[in-house]
C-alpha cells in the first residue's frame, strides 16, 4: 500500500513501466485509463491516486462494482489508515462516509452525484475499479451515469481488463471528461501455460498435454477427440489412425483425479471453476471423503484459528445450520468451496486461508472471477459452458481470459497453468480456439430507466438532459460524431446552445432519445410529470434507486407499505427484491405466519401483483423492458427473520442456502431504508426503521467488515 509520506520513494520502488506511466498521469492531476491484464498490479496505481488526494488535503473515492470487492478494499484500506480514517458506503452500510478516503459501490457514487451531496466537495480523484463492468446488462448503465456527469474537475482513474476496443473505450473518456490518458499492458505479469487434462481409462492414469505446440493446437490433444477429430490432424502426410481405439476409452478425468494430479506436479494451490453450487459442494466433500489431505498440522492449526475467529461471534446453533463442523473439515486439509450461497464469514475465512496458501484447492463459481482478490498456480475449467438459470451458454474469450487471468502469483510463480479437462460435447478445437482468442470487446449497455429520468428531469433542463444520453459510450459507439458536437455544445454559454452545432445534433437518429421519450411518456401518464417537472409521486420515484423502481414507487402510492407492523412490512417489501434462483418458491406460495397475519401479507402481495401487471401492460405497449415481476418466496423467511428468530427458524423448511438469505436479507435492508426515507407516511418510515434495526443482527451484521466497528445501516 502506498502512503501519502511515500512520493519520495517512488522511484526507487519496483514498479512496471506502465505502472509508473499511469502514476505519472496522476501525478499532474489528469485522468487516467488504464487496461491490463488481471494479477499485473493496476491496483498501485489506485493506491498512488489515492495517496496522492490526501497528500494534497482532498478526498479520494474508490468504487467497486460488487460489495463483496468494496469490502475488500475498505480492510485493505481500513488496516493501512486505521478504520476510524477510512469509509464504506454500499447501500445497505454507511460507515465514516465523511472521511477522506471512502469505498463505496458505483450505484452510492451515482446516487451522490443526482443528490448534489456535500460528500462530494473536496473530492480530487475517483478509482472506477473493474470499469469494463459497465457492460453489465443490468447495472451496467451506471458506470456511464457517473463517468457523464461527475465534476470535470474530479480526475477519473480507470482500472480495465485488457479490451480489444480499448482505444475506442479511451477516446470517448477523453470526449466526455477531458484529456484522459491511456496507458496499456498487455503482458501478463506471469506467464500463462494453456494445458489440456484427460483421463485414460484403460492405464488409468491422467494426462495432461499442453494446448500449444510450437504456437499451434497440439495434434496429441485433438487425437484424444477419437476418430472424427483425429481424422483431420497429420502426422507425416498420413491421417492420425492410431486412436481410432480411443471412443469410450478416453474421459473427463474426475475432480479428485485433478486434485492428486495437480498436487504430484506442484501445481497447487489452484482455483477449479465449476458453474454449479451444488457441484462447488460435492467437489469439496468427495475430496475430503477421499482422504485427500493437502496441509500440515503446522498449517491446520493456523486455518481453525483463523476459522474461529471468522465466527466467533455466532451462536452453536447457527453453526450447526451452516453446517460449520463440515466445512471446518474441509479447510483443515485444504479444500474448500467458494460461491454466492456461502455465508460471508465463511467465505471471508476461505479467502484469507487461500491468500497465505493455506487452502490448496478452492472449488467455486464465476463469482470469484469478479475482482476478488485470489491468485493461484493454477486454475482449471471443468467445462466450456455455464447454466445461466435459463440455458447453457459457451464461454467467452473474454471470461476465459478472466478465468484464466487468476493463474500464476506474481513474485512467486514463474508460470501460471490454465487447465480445461476434456469432455464428450467439447472437441478440443473448441478449447484450442478459446484459448488463442484475444478479442474481448467492451460494450455499452446503457439505456433510461425511470429513476434516471427523474432524476435527470428534476436536476437539467430539457437540452441537458437529452445532452447526457448523447454524451454516453452506446451512443459514441452508434455515432461518435453526436458525442463530439453534444461535448462541443456543454461547453458553450446556454444562449449560445441553440445554434451552428445544435441542429447538426438533432439531424441525426437517437435510438436512447426515443427510449428515453416513451419512458418520460409513460411517466406522465401515471401522474409523475407535469410538463417538464416533477410531482410529488416523481419527486420520491427520484430517491428510489431499485431495479423495480416503479414498481416500488406505485406500491407506495397506493399505500400497500402502510399499517403494518415492522416484521410485516419487511414481509411484504421482500416480494420487490425476491428472484427466485430456480422454479422453487414463487408466486403460489403464501407467506407464513398466524392466520390473520399471514392472511394480511397475502392480501397486500395479491395487490402488488396487480399494479405489477398494470405496469407490464404499460411497458409492452410504449416498447419498453418489462420490469420483473414482485415474488412472496422470501416474506416468509423475511418476517420469521425480522420478528427475532434466530437463523434455524427464519430458514425453516424453504430449502434456500444461509449466504442467499444473508444477500436477501441485505437486499431488502437497502429497500426498507429508502422506504424509512421516501415514504409519504411517518408511521411506515418509523415501521421501515425498526425492521432495518431487528434484522441487522446475528449473521446479516457479520456479512461487513463494518461490522468490526459496530456499525448498523443507515
Amino acid at each position: 500500500m502506498i502512503l501519502p509520506g511515500d512520493f519520495e520513494k517512488i522511484r526507487a520502488m519496483r514498479f512496471d513501466p506502465f505502472q509508473r506511466q499511469a502514476m505519472s498521469s496522476v501525478s499532474q492531476g489528469h485522468s487516467v485509463l488504464v487496461a491490463a491484464p488481471t494479477g499485473s498490479g493496476k491496483t498501485a496505481v489506485a493506491e498512488y491516486a489515492v495517496a496522492r488526494a490526501l497528500s494534497i488535503g482532498k478526498k479520494a473515492f474508490y468504487t467497486t462494482p460488487l460489495k463483496a470487492l468494496s469490502n475488500q478494499k475498505y480492510a485493505d484500506f481500513a488496516a493501512v489508515y486505521g478504520p476510524g480514517e477510512v469509509g464504506l458506503l454500499t447501500g445497505d452500510v454507511s460507515v465514516n462516509g465523511e472521511m477522506p478516503v471512502v469505498v463505496m459501490t458505483t450505484e452510492v457514487l451515482r446516487n451522490m452525484i443526482y443528490e448534489s451531496s456535500p460528500t462530494l466537495s473536496g473530492l480530487a480523484c475517483v478509482i472506477l475499479d473493474e470499469v469494463h463492468y459497465l457492460q453489465n446488462p443490468y447495472r451496467g448503465g451506471v458506470w456511464e451515469e457517473v463517468i457523464v456527469q461527475l465534476p470535470v474537475e474530479v480526475a477519473l482513474v480507470c482500472l480495465s481488463a485488457t479490451v480489444s476496443n480499448v482505444e475506442e473505450f479511451g477516446e470517448w473518456l477523453s470526449t466526455v471528461r477531458g484529456a484522459t490518458d491511456l496507458v496499456i499492458e498487455e503482458r501478463r505479469p506471469v506467464n500463462l501455460e494453456n494445458l489440456y487434462m484427460a483421463a485414460d481409462r484403460r492405464s488409468r492414469r491422467v494426462r495432461l498435454l499442453p494446448t500449444f505446440v510450437k504456437g499451434r493446437p497440439n495434434p496429441d490433444a485433438a487425437a484424444l477427440d477419437g476418430p472424427e477429430s483425429a481424422r483431420m490432424g497429420v502426422r507425416g502426410g498420413e491421417p492420425w489412425k492410431h486412436h481410432v481405439h480411443h471412443k469410450g476409452r478416453i474421459t473427463s478425468p474426475s475432480r479428485i483425479e485433478v486434485v492428486e494430479e495437480l498436487s504430484a506436479r506442484e501445481m497447487l494451490p489452484a482455483i477449479y471453476f465449476v458453474f454449479s453450487r451444488d457441484g462447488c459442494e460435492r467437489a469439496a466433500i468427495s475430496c475430503l471423503e477421499a482422504g485427500i489431505r493437502l496441509t500440515t498440522s503446522e498449517e491446520r492449526e493456523t486455518i481453525r484459528e483463523i476459522a474461529e475467529a471468522a465466527v466467533e461471534e455466532l451462536s452453536d446453533r447457527d453453526l450447526d445450520v451452516l453446517g460449520y463442523g463440515r466445512w471446518l473439515a474441509c479447510l483443515e486439509v485444504g479444500i474448500a468451496a467458494h460461491h454466492a450461497g456461502l455465508v460471508p464469514p465463511f467465505k471471508e475465512a476461505v479467502e484469507a486461508c487461500f491468500a497465505l496458501s493455506l487452502v490448496k484447492a478452492v472449488f467455486a463459481t464465476e463469482t470469484l472471477s469478479l475482482g476478488i482478490n485470489m491468485p493461484a498456480r493454477s486454475v482449471v475449467i471443468e467445462k466450456l459452458s455455464k447454466f445461466t438459470g435459463e440455458r447453457h451458454e459457451h464461454l467467452t474469450p473474454g471470461e476465459y481470459t478472466q478465468f484464466t487471468g487468476r493463474a500464476g502469483r506474481r513474485g512467486l510463480d514463474e508460470v501460471g497453468y490454465g487447465v480445461v479437462l476434456w469432455s464428450p460435447v467439447e472437441p478440443f478445437s473448441s478449447v484450442a480456439s478459446l484459448a488463442s482468442a484475444r478479442s474481448f470487446e467492451l460494450k455499452s449497455s446503457f439505456r433510461p430507466t425511470y429513476n434516471m429520468a427523474a432524476n435527470l428531469i428534476r436536476t437539467h433542463r430539457e437540452d441537458e438532459a437529452r445532452g447526457f444520453l448523447n454524451l454516453s459510450f452506446a451512443q459514441f459507439r452508434s455515432d461518435a460524431e453526436v458525442v463530439r458536437l453534444e461535448a462541443e455544445l456543454r461547453a458553450l454559454p446556454p444562449s449560445a446552445r441553440r445554434t451552428n452545432l445544435s441542429r447538426r445534433i438533432d439531424s441525426h437518429t437517437h435510438a436512447l432519445s426515443r427510449t428515453f421519450d416513451r419512458v418520460t411518456g409513460l411517466l406522465a401518464q401515471e401522474g409523475y410529470l407535469s410538463g417538464w417537472a416533477l410531482t410529488a409521486k416523481g419527486e420520491r420515484l427520484s430517491r428510489i434507486y431499485h431495479e423495480s423502481d416503479l414498481l416500488v414507487s406505485e406500491v407506495l402510492e397506493a399505500g400497500l407499505f402502510d399499517g403494518l407492523e415492522p416484521a410485516d412490512l419487511a414481509a411484504v417489501v421482500s416480494s420487490v427484491i425476491y428472484e427466485p434462483r430456480l422454479s422453487r418458491g414463487g408466486p403460489g406460495d403464501r407467506p407464513a405466519g398466524t392466520a390473520r397475519q399471514g392472511r394480511q401479507v397475502w392480501d397486500r402481495f395479491r395487490e402488488i401483483q396487480q399494479i405489477a401487471f398494470h405496469i407490464a401492460t404499460l411497458e409492452e405497449d410504449a416498447g419498453l423492458p418489462a420490469t420483473r415481476p414482485p415474488d412472496s418466496g422470501f416474506a416468509s423467511m423475511a418476517r420469521r427473520w425480522t420478528s427475532g428468530a434466530d437463523l434455524a427458524v427464519a430458514l425453516g423448511q424453504e430449502g434456500m442456502p444461509p449466504g442467499d438469505f444473508v444477500r436477501n436479507i441485505k437486499q431488502l435492508l437497502d429497500l426498507l431504508r429508502q422506504v424509512s426515507e421516501v415514504s409519504p407516511v411517518t408511521a411506515t418510515r418509523e415501521a421501515a426503521a425498526q425492521g432495518v434495526t431487528s434484522m441487522w443482527r446475528g449473521v446479516v451484521a457479520l456479512a461487513n467488515p463494518a461490522s468490526l466497528t459496530g456499525s448498523v445501516p443507515r
